[in-house]
């Protein structure tokens, strides 16, 4: 299966607070907010959402397309990226800005605050997924939180070349308006949300839950450490637990693993269950490390993790579709 990852590609600039946020926080004066917070450490890494994505699905055996925009100063980040088998051919370059940076602090309670700078991510508007598509066969896109008019312009093209997509808003939901959400997810043939994007885009669209899932043949929503549910229209919906006893370093990019997994999965053929399966185990992985790409992973090191934590039937289907570029 071909598969295209539309979104962000930033640097990730990463901080630890030790503390509380919610100590500092004083709710009748959050209207005059004004707090600052004495960093420990700071990691400058890799990032972005498609780059994260495609960063783990190559990791797990397979060959992403990364679709995005960056500047010239991506030129280390692709030479990462290439090298751990992702195909970037198909990055616009800017030549007038810096590409993307996410800041990030996290304090002890893993509660995060961030910033995004977008950069060069607002020329991906321009990329036309038509010659992309005529060169690879894509059999499927993920269309994740990118500039927004990026955002609607693959998904018209989707639905207008009949190429299968994901919806996968994310963190544009919180700026996003209901006509823009219902033209994002609308006809979707996933939807990818957390629970609290769920009520939202709720909320926004003013669809109710039942009405979103008419609109979508598949909806996955993660639900932090209550794992995952999948709900497929005339189906009985799945529940899939998380992968147990974690050692919780870092968060970020916890998300984008998700993703992965689950798109190793759907290359494989495998069952949505299983899918989900692989999407925990990974961001496990990503879960115990500081930064989106630092993780490292074996073959039979992630098949023995998936057999400890899902059993022996789950890794004797996983194996074969799991061919960890590390080995």
């Amino acid at each position: 299966m071909r598969i295209a990852v539309t979104g962000s590609i930033a640097s990730d600039h990463l901080m630890t607070f030790r503390g509380r946020f919610a100590d500092s926080l004083v709710v009748e004066q959050l209207d005059k907010i004004s707090v600052s917070f004495l960093a420990e450490t700071l990691d400058i890494r890799r990032g972005g959402i498609a780059g994260n994505i495609c960063f783990g699905v190559a990791a797990l055996g397979g060959r992403p397309l990364l679709v995005g925009a960056a500047g010239e100063d991506f030129a280390d980040y692709r030479s990462w990226l290439s090298r751990h088998g992702v195909i970037t051919d198909h990055v616009r370059l800017s030549e007038s800005q810096h590409t993307a940076r996410f800041v990030c602090t996290t304090d002890d309670d893993m509660a995060q605050i961030a910033t995004f700078y977008a950069g060069a991510m607002s020329e991906a508007r321009m990329i036309e997924l038509g010659p992309i598509h005529a060169q690879a066969a894509l059999d499927l896109v993920l269309i994740g939180a990118n500039d927004p008019e990026a955002m609607l312009r693959h998904t018209d093209e989707c639905k207008v070349r009949g190429i299968k997509f994901i919806a996968d808003p994310s963190q544009q939901l919180a700026f996003a308006d209901g006509p823009f959400i219902r033209r994002l997810i609308d006809g979707a043939d996933y939807l990818f949300t957390n629970e609290y994007e769920s009520h939202l885009t709720s909320t926004k669209t003013g669809w109710t839950s039942d009405e979103i899932d008419a609109r979508v043949t598949t909806r996955v929503i993660t639900r932090g450490g209550d794992g995952v549910t999948i709900r497929t229209q005339g189906e009985a919906p799945i529940e899939v637990p998380v992968v147990p006893n974690v050692e919780r370093i870092d968060p970020t990019g916890v998300g984008d693993a998700f993703r992965a997994g689950f798109l190793t999965g759907l290359a494989g053929g495998l069952s949505y269950e299983r899918c989900a399966q692989i999407r925990s185990t990974l961001a496990a992985y990503v879960l115990e490390t500081v930064g989106t790409q630092e993780y490292s992973i074996t073959t039979s090191g992630f098949v023995a993790r998936v057999r400890s934590a899902y059993g022996a039937s789950a890794a004797q289907e996983i194996a074969p579709h799991i061919r960890c570029a590390r080995d």
